[in-house]
């Protein structure tokens, strides 16, 4: 990994205290998005660890579309928010993450597979549901979007809880897709959700508890 291009990204996450409630500390990744210099090294270091890994095995980036965000902040069976006694980072899975999909999908060479929340996507569509602050939500893949067997990576701008990253791999399941690994921009590791992906492979560039 190019630290050069690393520090690029790195100075580019700015963090919020007490958002969006307090107790909570936001990593915001809105000046990478602004920069061009560093959202272009924020994908360029994302396809070369695929290169280095997968080589060109992968067939097709799989990525959530706009407004597909998940729960945030954890809450405890009562449903209240979950918070630890000092501050901790927050986010969820939102739309951000699309604008990091297609990029890596163009900068490999690959096509960019649409993951939605119900009701978002025509036609035939599959589904998985994932927990929410009360009940549970739900994200869909076009039946056809997929072959069986084809191989994909599934691109997101941060990893918290792990709940939709995990539906998502769930559906592709459903497909009969092989999921090569889950990568993201920023992880946030005191949340654990990575250990919610079990046995598939997890890499972000980013690490904060």
């Amino acid at each position: 990994m190019a630290d050069s291009e690393l520090q690029l990204v790195a100075r580019c996450i700015r963090s919020f205290p007490d958002f969006p409630i307090p107790g909570v500390l936001f990593r915001d990744i809105s000046p990478l998005l602004k920069d061009p210099d560093s959202f272009r090294a924020s994908i360029s270091l994302l396809a070369n660890h695929l290169k280095k890994t997968h080589g060109g095995k992968i067939d097709y980036i799989v990525g959530k579309g706009p407004g597909e965000r998940g729960p945030w902040p954890p809450r405890d069976p009562q449903g209240q928010p979950f918070l630890p006694p000092r501050p901790r980072p927050g986010g969820g899975l939102d739309s951000r993450g699309f604008l990091f999909g297609p990029s890596l999908a163009q900068e490999l060479g690959l096509g960019f597979v649409l993951i939605r929340k119900r009701g978002k996507l025509p036609g035939p569509t599959v589904s998985a549901s994932y927990a929410l602050e009360y009940g549970k939500g739900e994200l869909e893949i076009q039946r056809d979007a997929l072959e069986p067997g084809q191989k994909v990576v599934i691109v997101d701008d941060l990893l918290a809880t792990g709940g939709t990253m995990c539906a998502a791999c769930e559906l592709l399941g459903q497909l009969h897709a092989e999921v090569l690994e889950c990568v993201s921009l920023v992880e946030l590791t005191s949340l654990k959700g990575r250990e919610k992906l079990g046995a598939v492979p997890f890499f972000s560039l980013l690490q904060y508890e």
